[in-house]
């Protein structure tokens, strides 16, 4: 008898033990809805340079002019004291990327420098835009500009004034 009491002892212990290690007794199950949305790598192509073309200053002394550039290319020149001639160019690039995303455009001021004195320089200050929409993945992409505005005085270095543009895309 003690052999068979000793049996049942071992098997209630374990049982115990089972239902202290498994499920609870009024589990609950609720499920969740998975995303994920994959996107394509954003490209960057320079199409264009960006160009005020010939700028000639006026004689004498003069405060600042400013001369800009539109995002669509057109000059303006209005000042008095500056004579603005020859084609111009605002900068063009492409963005390509995934359908429908909206890539954001960074493109800071860039100074620019005098190639025949390097101590001259000049700031352009850029005009870009904020966002471009995305309408296709991919080929052909959208194409933006870039335009800025310069501001010079009669003490301005007569030269040519180059700078680089870091312009950034980013989802």
């Amino acid at each position: 008898m003690r052999l068979t009491f000793a049996i049942a002892v071992r098997a209630i212990a374990t049982l115990f033990g089972l239902l202290a290690a498994g499920a609870p007794l009024f589990a609950a199950t609720q499920t969740a809805s998975v995303n994920a949305n994959a996107t394509k790598p954003l490209v960057l192509t320079k199409l264009k340079d960006l160009d005020f073309g010939t700028v000639t200053l006026a004689p004498g002394t003069w405060g600042s002019a400013t001369l800009s550039l539109s995002q669509a290319g057109a000059l303006s020149c209005s000042s008095a004291n500056l004579v603005c001639s020859g084609p111009t160019t605002a900068a063009q690039y492409n963005i390509q990327g995934s359908n429908r995303m909206i890539a954001r455009i960074s493109a800071p001021n860039v100074t620019m420098v005098n190639q025949s004195d390097p101590t001259k320089t000049l700031t352009l200050v850029t005009d870009a835009p904020a966002t471009v929409l995305l309408t296709s993945s991919g080929q052909p992409g959208e194409d933006f500009s870039i335009g800025g505005s310069v501001t010079v005085n009669s003490a301005t270095q007569a030269g040519v004034y180059v700078g680089t543009f870091n312009v950034t895309v980013d989802y």
